[in-house]
Formats: C-alpha cells, sequence, structure tokens
C-alpha cells in the first residue's frame, strides 16, 4: 500500500501541488475522493480535526492543513532549503504564495463575475515579487531559492499554473516566472504527471470556475 493518502474532494484545490511534489519525488499515493453529498452528511467532517479537509495521512500521522502537509513532506523530502537561512526564504515565498491563492479563491467562490477584471488588473502586482526573488538568485535560471527545488517551487507552480488558465498572458512580463514555469512542467515526472488524464481531468474548483 503507498504511504500516503489524500482526502479530498475531486478537484485539483488545495492539494495538486501537493500531488505534484510526490510525483515528481517518485512517490506514490492513495486517492479517497470525497463527494460533496458525502462531506454534506457530516460522518467525515466530525472526524477532521478543524472540521474541514484537507486531510493527509502518511503512517500513522494524520495532517490538515494544507500547507502543514506540505512543510511536512518538504521535511520529509529534502526540500526546505540546504539551512536555516534558505529554509527562512523558502517560508517567505510560500506565505506570499498563500496570500496570493486566498485571493484567488475568494474571486473563484464569491467575486467571479463582478471581480475578475479587477483581480486580473491587479495580477502584475502580485506575480511581480516572485519575478524579483527568482532574479535574485542566479539571475532566475535555478529555483525561488538556492540551488535545489522546495516545497514552495512546487506550490508556486500550481498557483502560476492555475493564473495561467484565469488570465492566460499573466506571465507574458514576467520572463523568469515564465521560464520557471516551463522549466519545472519539463522535468520528468512533473511532465508524465501534468498529461496524465488523473491531473487533465480533475477540475481546478469545485464550482466549474477558473
Amino acid at each position: 500500500m503507498p504511504p500516503y493518502t489524500i482526502v479530498y474532494f475531486p478537484v485539483r484545490g488545495r492539494y495538486e501541488a501537493m500531488r505534484i511534489l510526490l510525483a515528481d519525488q517518485g512517490q506514490s499515493w492513495k486517492e479517497e475522493v470525497v463527494t460533496m453529498d458525502t462531506w454534506m452528511q457530516g460522518k467525515l467532517k466530525s472526524t477532521c480535526l478543524y472540521g474541514q479537509l484537507h486531510k493527509f495521512e502518511d503512517g500513522d500521522l494524520t495532517l490538515y492543513q494544507s500547507n502543514a502537509i506540505l512543510r511536512h513532506l518538504g521535511r520529509s523530502f529534502g526540500l526546505y532549503g540546504k539551512d536555516q537561512r534558505e529554509a527562512a526564504l523558502v517560508d517567505l515565498v510560500n506565505d506570499r504564495v498563500e496570500d496570493l491563492c486566498l485571493k484567488y479563491v475568494t474571486l473563484i467562490y464569491t467575486k467571479y463575475e463582478d471581480g475578475k477584471d479587477e483581480y486580473v488588473k491587479a495580477l502584475p502586482g502580485h506575480l511581480k515579487p516572485f519575478e524579483t526573488l527568482l532574479s535574485q538568485n542566479q539571475g532566475g535560471k535555478a529555483f525561488i531559492v538556492g540551488n535545489q527545488i522546495s516545497f514552495a517551487d512546487y506550490n508556486l507552480l500550481e498557483l502560476l499554473l492555475i493564473h495561467q488558465v484565469l488570465a492566460p498572458d499573466c506571465l507574458d512580463n514576467f520572463p523568469l516566472l515564465s521560464a520557471s514555469v516551463a522549466r519545472l512542467s519539463a522535468r520528468p515526472k512533473i511532465k508524465a504527471f501534468l498529461s496524465s488524464p488523473d491531473h487533465v481531468n480533475r477540475p481546478i474548483n469545485g464550482n466549474g470556475k477558473q
């Protein structure tokens, strides 16, 4: 049996970055797909620590928050920088990814019709710091921090991929981010995952908006 189990709705949501990470690290995992009908029955919800999914099982360890899971996998696979300085920078990047992810989720689920244009207009200001960080690290030819991939790279990659669906030209003025997406997406195991039916057929969000 795979050591990892993902318990989540049948969407990419906040879990696709973890799936990309696991795939790139050559790991297998089990999916327990939760339908909305099952969730609304309340039995599973009552067992979740915070009354919400994400739920992730690593053997006898059960975790809930998505970023706690990413950090756990980062420590498990050496994806947390080479030292404390790099670890701090990885956290800095990931926290900024979380900030933009929350703005995206708010747009998708509460403001899509009336707020999309304003969101896309403001998007360059949210993406520029990532471009700056790349430029400061080996001229943008490596990863977001240091010379090895981190869990923040996977999280940022998924964030950028879904934004390219929302606003296809959003990276046109960010050559380093655009190159980073292409470079990471071309890693053999990530490329295989991104082209797999599981990924291609999995909706980005639960309400059909993207």
